[in-house]
């Protein structure tokens, strides 16, 4: 089968585009993207070209930039290009030279994209790209999406090149006459992509000439594999986690017999931070007391009584708020307050709720604080005589760790007035003898 034929067969089997839609082909110059300009115009369909001068190869690049917008004229087509200062953008973000000219690229592309109305990207990877990246991928234990190596459609790109060995393109632009330039940085080692292409791969041909092909096909299976582990993997994850609010629970006997666990497990908690290296951490938290946590990058995993809770790193908030007598309304990291003043009557009703406090004005001496609770902290709890410790309280009421850390207290005259939205001290509550109400309402987020 010719390379024409196997491009459009590729492009329809993936159903990579409609016929009459409008594309814009990434071209560099190289054979790959030269040769795909050729069978995209070979075959009819519609596209611009679309160049990136990263600056970085002096006249070389210079070349690039006038042999794309020549190869643009030749096949009648529109032509798009653009220079980057690729050095500045290196220093400025603090990354590689690869990944700037990635960002840098990518982002052009997906502008001119928008712009332009056209449907798609277009890059040339080929049959070796994908296979370097899996390659690649394995090395760095990227797990089971890894082995998918370079996907024919991803978002709006696509990559309908992913079918043809670069033996192959070569050939064809040989047997068509088809001119095209070459980048010396391809040469070099110094980059992984190229220890791979230049080092890796031949040394695996030596052995079996047929390396890049069998993987190749290996890809295909990965592919499919991949998919019905993500079935099985979301009806885990469906099983196991429940979320409330910014939190979100497993339940550690669950998750103790689940299996295989070490797989589920990472699966599970490599979305909130955690590292493979952190995983046996993770895992021991399943046989610790509450208390017990693991900080990612991004996440805190916390044993408490029969449950993995796992909250968000977020930043401390100021840990004390003055209250004074005309503040209505204070707004929390989890929660508002609500203040208002009103007068006793004989009709006047007492809210039930325990998000509410109702107290007696004259109790009270301002400023009043709103501050995280602490150890040591006691009040004496609505109808009781006796003082009790607000971490004995916070046991009774079973609350876990994420829920006391949340907690905030009422002080007055360095008194707890209220455990906010649980329970008001004794000494502040209404009696026949009230004359003025305070009234809190608590609003949790």
């Amino acid at each position: 089968m010719d390379l024409l034929t196997g491009f459009k067969i590729f492009i329809e089997k993936e159903q990579l585009f409609m016929p009459d839609q409008s594309l814009l082909l990434a071209v560099s110059g190289g054979v790959d993207s030269v040769v795909m300009a050729h069978l995209f115009k070979a075959a009819g369909y519609r596209f611009a070209i679309a160049h990136c001068n990263f600056q970085l190869r002096g006249d070389e690049s210079v070349r690039d930039e006038s042999f794309a917008a020549d190869l643009a004229r030749r096949l009648q087509v529109t032509f798009h290009q653009v220079r980057f200062d690729t050095e500045a953008y290196t220093e400025s973000k603090r990354v590689s030279i690869q990944v700037a000219a990635r960002e840098l690229r990518y982002e052009w592309l997906e502008q001119t994209r928008e712009q332009g109305g056209y449907s798609y990207i277009v890059t040339a990877h080929h049959m070796q790209d994908s296979v370097e990246t899996l390659l690649m991928n394995l090395s760095k234990g990227t797990g089971i999406a890894g082995l998918h190596g370079i996907l024919p459609k991803q978002g709006k790109l696509l990559r309908p090149l992913l079918f043809a060995e670069k033996e192959n393109l070569i050939a064809y632009a040989a047997e068509h006459h088809i001119p095209y330039v070459e980048d010396s940085s391809n040469l070099t080692v110094k980059y992984t992509r190229n220890f791979f292409r230049h080092k890796v791969i031949p040394v695996m041909q030596e052995a079996n000439p047929g390396t890049v092909v069998n993987i190749a096909s290996s890809i295909e299976r990965f592919r499919e594999a991949e998919l019905l582990y993500n079935e099985a993997l979301q009806r885990h994850i469906k099983r196991l986690v429940t979320q409330k609010g910014n939190t979100y629970m497993i339940p550690v006997l669950k998750l103790q017999k689940t299996t295989p666990l070490q797989t589920v497990a990472w699966e599970i908690f490599r979305r909130y931070g955690c590292t493979a290296a952190q995983l046996p951490q993770v895992l021991e938290l399943l046989n610790s007391g509450s208390g017990k946590m693991v900080e990612t990058g991004s996440h805190r995993i916390i044993r408490d009584r029969q449950w993995l809770l796992i909250t968000p790193l977020v930043e401390e908030q100021a840990a004390t708020i003055v209250i004074e007598k005309e503040r209505g309304v204070i707004s929390t990291a989890n929660g508002v307050l609500r203040i208002k003043t009103s007068e006793r009557s004989a009709h006047t009703a007492i809210p039930a709720a325990v998000t509410i406090a109702c107290l007696d004005k004259e109790t009270l001496q301002y400023p009043l604080l709103l501050r995280r609770w602490k150890q040591g902290d006691y009040f004496y709890p609505l109808g009781m005589r006796k003082k009790k410790k607000l971490s004995r309280f916070f046991i009774d009421q079973k609350l876990s760790v994420v829920q006391k850390e949340n907690i905030w207290v009422l002080e007055s005259a360095k008194r707890v007035v209220w455990i906010v939205g649980l329970r008001i001290d004794d000494r502040f509550k209404i009696t026949p003898q009230t004359k003025e109400l305070l009234t809190i309402e608590w609003e949790a987020y």
